[in-house]
């Protein structure tokens, strides 16, 4: 099955999409900010280039979204009815670069938390923020 859309038109919507700064991802920042949590963003210096990065705690948190990173039984995460195999592949290298870099940052010491993009929607917002407050509490390293 060919693609929907001319080359031109996948390509702009392509490019319309962001790996850095995305909603969810602010929504985290913002809500972790007004509590007093300062972090770094996108550390070039550690595997995978984490979202954010809590030197203090030795924890960095991924913001993934449920498409791109294959979240199990997610609703989100489903691959497209188009050039089926290519996004197979994609996808499942997106998720092996996940489970490399999260071995890798392990090894190093640091603590990794994964939040998925669907944790994040109106209904499981204010819970999934929550508990990722008292994760980063109760699991300080100072």
């Amino acid at each position: 099955m060919s693609d929907v859309h001319s080359k031109e038109t996948r390509s702009h919507n392509m490019s319309q999409i962001k790996g850095k700064n995305t909603k969810p991802e602010m929504l985290v920042r913002r809500f972790l900010f007004s509590k007093g949590f300062r972090y770094r963003l996108h550390s070039k210096g550690l595997p995978g280039k984490p979202d954010l990065v809590f030197p203090k705690h030795k924890t960095v948190i991924f913001i993934h979204g449920c498409f791109w990173h294959a979240h199990t039984n997610c609703r989100y995460s489903v691959i497209p009815k188009t050039r089926t195999d290519w996004w197979r592949e994609k996808i499942i290298g997106n998720v092996n670069r996940d489970i490399e870099k999260s071995i890798l940052l392990n090894q190093m010491g640091w603590r990794v938390l994964t939040i998925w993009e669907c944790e994040l929607k109106s209904s499981r917002k204010e819970e999934t923020l929550n508990n990722l407050l008292k994760e980063l509490i109760t699991n300080e390293r100072v």
